[in-house]
């Protein structure tokens, strides 16, 4: 292993909260992950090794989610994310993500609602729960962290999990925001950086309070990107990007005047 690639001794026996068809995609899909990245993988030693814990990430490439899922699995905690519904939907895929445990959300329906109690169950039952608190891949035009949804802050204090931040840059150099190709070398630097947990103290009990939930999200999302400006070694937008009061679509692609897709 070269310098530059950073890792950790991976804990003894198996992920928490694996299963067959876990393990089976992750001696699948691992090596390939492997062969065109350089892990670059720091904090470790922030993710609980049991219990229910909420992790939390920035989402900068559909590519995510495998390289997202690679750094938890190998540092002993298999996760359980909440996707969006018409992934479940492809055949096949759909039901190895389904036997793998994850959890699906119909995005901005009256069922949203649904997935926050498959992800309290699932919290309940000892499991990390993923979340990309955006809902969405970022649309800042230089991949900041956006405004994010609420729902995070609310799993959180409903259940008293805590809240793990993951910043991760280098998905969207193997597969950028929105593209079609995949970039395989040479490899990719991947970084992935777990912190320390987020302080929700001031909001705990005010789970039914909207306020409440709007400034313990922007202080996950503060943390977040306070970890991405050490990574990138530069200063994000004082103000982030905010998808609701954008005329841009709220979830898929879109795209920019002339035509180019973001």
């Amino acid at each position: 292993m070269s310098a530059s690639e950073i890792s950790y001794p991976p804990p003894t026996g198996k992920p928490l909260g694996t299963n067959r068809t876990f393990d089976i995609c992750a001696r699948i899909v691992i090596p390939i992950l492997n062969a065109v990245t350089k892990r670059q993988w720091q904090g470790v030693e922030n993710l609980p090794q049991s219990g229910p814990v909420i992790v939390a990430s920035n989402h900068v490439s559909y590519s995510d989610v495998l390289f997202f899922a690679q750094f938890l699995y190998k540092n002993g905690r298999a996760p359980r994310f909440i996707g969006k519904k018409s992934v479940f939907d492809i055949p096949i895929i759909g039901s190895i993500v389904r036997a793998a445990g994850q959890i699906p959300v119909d995005r901005e329906s009256k069922d949203a609602s649904k997935a926050l109690d498959h992800a309290v169950a699932a919290l309940k039952a000892g499991h990390c729960v993923g979340i990309y608190p955006e809902g969405t891949l970022t649309r800042d035009e230089n991949l900041w962290p956006m405004v994010a949804k609420t729902g995070i802050a609310r799993l959180a204090l409903m259940t008293g999990a805590p809240v793990i931040p993951v910043t991760a840059w280098g998905p969207h150099m193997v597969l950028p925001r929105y593209g079609k190709r995949i970039h395989v070398w040479p490899r990719t630097p991947m970084i992935y950086r777990a912190g320390r947990p987020v302080d929700l103290s001031p909001w705990r009990g005010k789970e039914a309070d909207p306020q409440a939930l709007i400034e313990a999200t922007a202080e996950i999302m503060r943390r977040l990107t306070a970890e991405l400006e050490e990574i990138r070694g530069e200063k994000a937008p004082l103000v982030p990007f905010d998808l609701r009061t954008s005329t841009l679509p709220k979830t898929g692609n879109f795209k920019k005047k002339g035509g180019h897709k973001q």
